[in-house]
């Protein structure tokens, strides 16, 4: 049984406190306050008490049936998602027209999730969105959200994923990459940052789109990367967290494609990762699952976004000691700084000079721009999972899975391909977090429910399957 399943729902008393006015008085009193008389929760407050209550009523039911039928419970439904997913490839309904300028992360959405499964296409199937796709590209470079349309850089990202998560030579020769560097270099804008298309926004979801590409196609180069760690540094905010462009408020999403872009240029280390790390962390709640943004509303397809970005931070943890670590020094050096002021002596103090020299340089990466995604993938992780990694499996076996096929964002929602492809990937990445090698089956206590449960692993800075990233790594360094 989950460690978390016995979490105890707030009391509603606590929350909902009653301010009584103050006694009346013969003197003369201000006027009264808004404040005053009985505190309203906001509609958000109410929300979340609504969430919390459906939530752990699940858990309650968890914590209260025998262990066969938890075990039951916490089952990943595999051929009812399979089911789900593999009809979505075929016919959609009418209601999502509303998507017409994304049918490749539709695309993307399902084949992945299909790949997290383990469940192979047939290869009728595989041609028929290989060629889609090709109707998609664009002849100048870049792929459209259809046939026809413009080319962006997000529908881009989804269908050069989907290629490389079907992993045929014919998917693969498919892409034109060097028209796609072509359409990369004119979106790249002179603050350093990207466009996500001609006369498009520039924020960071652009700047880790456009990198990873060019990452996993093997095209990254100095005049992409040019300026973009200064960009995506400006958008962590003081919280830790990386917002979407300057100025704005730190987002799940954002942190994760700021964190990964920054990886992939091997910039990471210029970051304030301990803030990073404790915010992204902080927004794992009650739920067990993570919300996107301080005071939201916990949301299944951040299981991925933000467990994915404390992942990637994970096998950062050379880096995450040695800014903690100088953080420390500064402050004993400051200290040391006032003592010698007021002519205390370092035996006084009780500090040892050698302190400061602690900790080493950043070393940087050998080879070509494009190696960093393999490099960061191939080296072994030095500490555990930076998030309750069991909690956030329950969250996703048991508030967003739908026995009928597919995913939601929480209870009271309806499933959806986005929702189901971010669960999954974000139930990956929990699994495996406790693996030092990324290829490593892990142990049998990381994965919640039966081990049958065990998903594909993925490569984090990408998000396609680990397996199907080498056979393209391997591909693209042949070119």
């Amino acid at each position: 049984m989950s460690e978390v399943a016995g979490c105890s729902l707030p009391r509603s008393d606590s929350s909902v406190a009653m301010e009584s006015s103050p006694p009346s008085s013969s003197t003369s009193s201000p006027p009264p306050s808004p404040s005053d008389g009985p505190r309203r929760l906001t509609v958000t407050q109410l929300e979340q008490l609504k969430v919390e209550v459906e939530v752990f009523e699940i858990y309650r039911i968890l914590r209260g049936i025998a262990p066969h039928t938890q075990s039951f419970m916490l089952e990943l439904w595999r051929d009812t998602h399979i089911e789900f997913l593999t009809r979505g490839l075929g016919l959609l309904g009418p209601s999502y027209h509303v998507l017409d300028a994304n049918r490749p992360w539709l695309c993307y959405w399902i084949i992945h999730s299909i790949a997290l499964l383990g469940e192979p296409l047939h290869s009728e199937l595989e041609d028929s969105v290989v060629e889609f796709l090709s109707h998609c590209e664009d002849k100048y470079g870049g792929y459209g959200g259809g046939p026809g349309q413009m080319p962006h850089l997000a529908t881009t990202y989804a269908a050069v994923n989907t290629l490389v998560t079907l992993g045929s030579d014919m998917a693969l020769s498919s892409i034109n990459r060097a028209n796609l560097l072509k359409f990369l270099l004119r979106m790249k804008d002179s603050s350093g940052a990207f466009r996500m298309h001609d006369g498009g926004e520039i924020d960071v979801r652009a700047c880790y789109t456009a990198i990873s590409v060019a990452s996993i196609l093997n095209v990254l180069d100095v005049e992409l990367v040019k300026d973009l760690g200064n960009y995506i540094l400006s958008c962590q905010t003081y919280e830790g967290g990386i917002a979407g462009e300057p100025g704005s408020e730190a987002h799940g999403g954002y942190t994760f494609c700021g964190l990964a872009a920054m990886i992939l240029i091997n910039e990471a280390d210029r970051l304030d990762l301990p803030s990073l790390v404790d915010w992204v962390a902080s927004r794992q709640g009650v739920e067990c699952g993570f919300q996107g943004r301080v005071n939201k509303l916990v949301d299944g397809c951040y299981s991925f976004w933000q467990g994915g970005a404390l992942v990637l931070a994970q096998r950062l943890s050379p880096i995450l000691h040695k800014q903690l670590e100088s953080s420390f020094i500064g402050r004993v050096q400051a200290s040391v700084a006032c003592n010698k002021s007021c002519n205390f002596t370092t035996g006084e103090t009780g500090l040892d000079g050698n302190l400061y020299g602690a900790g080493t340089s950043h070393a940087k990466i050998e080879g070509g721009l494009s190696d960093f995604g393999f490099s960061f993938i191939e080296k072994q992780t030095e500490c555990g999972p930076l998030f309750q990694s069991i909690a956030l499996q329950q969250y996703i076996l048991l508030c967003s899975q739908v026995l009928e096929g597919g995913f939601k964002d929480k209870p009271g929602k309806q499933r959806d391909f986005y929702h189901s492809c971010y669960c999954l990937s974000g139930l990956s990445v929990s699994q495996y977090s406790c693996s030092k090698d990324a290829s490593v089956p892990p142990p049998t206590r990381a994965v919640l429910g039966p081990y049958a449960n065990l998903l594909e692993p993925v490569h984090p800075l990408y998000n396609v399957v680990l397996n199907k990233y080498y056979k393209s790594h391997e591909f693209f360094s042949c070119l």
